[in-house]
């Protein structure tokens, strides 16, 4: 049973973390981790292959992470119909801004710290495809008429050049029965 927080009754504005034990080391979490396979390390790669093309081609939907100079993070949805990213080259994407709430926080964090990650899902589908690298703000270019929906362009385009891209492990998408109807909860 999820556990559940009364947000209306009274509550301490702290939480006391008496009896925790904080991991304070790249030491101590090397220790309880263990080291990685050396398949989850040479998964890593910086050019999209014939794999990572196809996740991005069925993909309808990606989180995009941000942060901005003080470490304040964002993470954003982005989505339309599936292949929405544009890819410019093997080591090149765009994502075309469709219209939202406005608030922009992506596009502040990037504009003072332009290192973001993407992540791919497929609904579905059990790969999971992280890219990392520096993003870009575009008010215009040639391949935002590849972009428009609708006869619309996009007003604005991330553009993200790739440092690193690979296969995150599917396992919690399996734990969390994300593809499985009878996990979901009515909203």
């Amino acid at each position: 049973m999820p556990h559940t927080i009364d947000i209306a009754g009274d509550r301490p504005d702290t939480v006391s973390d008496e009896g925790w034990v904080a991991l304070t080391s790249g030491e101590e979490l090397r220790e309880v981790l263990g080291e990685p396979w050396p398949v989850v390390i040479d998964k890593v790669h910086d050019a999209l292959t014939e794999g990572d093309l196809d996740i991005v081609a069925r993909s309808p939907f990606c989180l995009l992470a941000t942060s901005d100079t003080g470490g304040n993070c964002d993470v954003s949805p982005r989505g339309d119909a599936p292949g929405f990213t544009h890819v410019l080259g093997p080591r090149t994407v765009a994502l075309p801004d469709r219209a939202g709430n406005r608030r922009g926080d992506s596009f502040h964090n990037i504009l003072q710290n332009p290192h973001a990650g993407l992540l791919y899902l497929v609904p579905g589908g059990k790969q999971v495809l992280r890219i990392n690298g520096r993003a870009r703000i575009l008010t215009d270019a040639p391949f935002f008429d590849a972009m428009a929906r609708d006869g619309k362009r996009p007003a604005l385009a991330l553009v993200l050049d790739i440092d690193e891209i690979y296969l995150h492990c599917p396992a919690s998408l399996n734990r969390a029965g994300l593809w499985n109807p009878e996990t979901w909860q009515a909203s």
